[in-house]
């Protein structure tokens, strides 16, 4: 079942279709009898997922949340974002509903061949560079950033000797020089 259903109520929706422009039709007081009625959404009575660690896995794509972190919200864009009419100049009402549905279509559309014709390549070149990467870190970077570490161990016992032997006491002291200035304002 949808995640999505999960988290909403569990009430029945009510939707009237009748015609709502004569008010005088239902004057004996009974209400407008109700067209059509959903159904409230089936609970799953069993779960089988135990915690999230079983729900959420590295080898199956989460198809419900694609953008879980919010990384793209910078791309949700509707027509009214990219083309808007001031209140001066007013195209006609046929041709603003066509645009918009144009544009729609056209964005909807160009995406998903685009993304049928890039996805899959770009997926597998992401990642084996991502794959590339995390190798050339784990088995050289983090190894000899260790060893220069452990080797310079004496060269920061060394530095931060002299910085509390030499440099602290003259900055501290150079505070307590400055630390006795007050600068008042006054408007004059």
């Amino acid at each position: 079942m949808d995640t999505w259903r999960k988290e909403e109520d569990s009430e029945e929706v009510e939707i009237d279709l009748g015609d709502s422009s004569d008010p005088d039709e239902y004057d004996n007081g009974d209400e407008p009898q109700t067209l059509w009625k959903a159904p409230p959404p089936v609970e799953e009575d069993e779960n089988i997922h135990t915690s999230t660690l079983v729900e959420i896995s590295d080898t199956k794509p989460l198809i419900n949340v694609r953008d879980p972190r919010g990384i793209n919200d910078c791309l949700k864009v509707t027509f009214e974002d990219v083309i808007a009419e001031p209140a001066s100049v007013r195209s006609g009402d046929r041709v603003w509903i066509w645009s918009n549905a144009l544009f729609e279509v056209s964005r909807v559309w160009i995406y998903r061949i685009v993304t049928v014709l890039l996805a899959i390549p770009v997926s597998i070149v992401s990642g084996l560079l991502f794959a590339i990467l995390s190798c050339l870190h784990i088995w050289m970077v983090s190894p000899c950033i260790q060893c220069l570490s452990i080797g310079t161990r004496w060269l920061q016992s060394l530095w931060n000797i002299v910085l509390s032997i030499i440099l602290q006491p003259f900055f501290k002291s150079a505070g307590r020089c400055c630390g006795g200035f007050s600068v008042h304002l006054a408007k004059e």
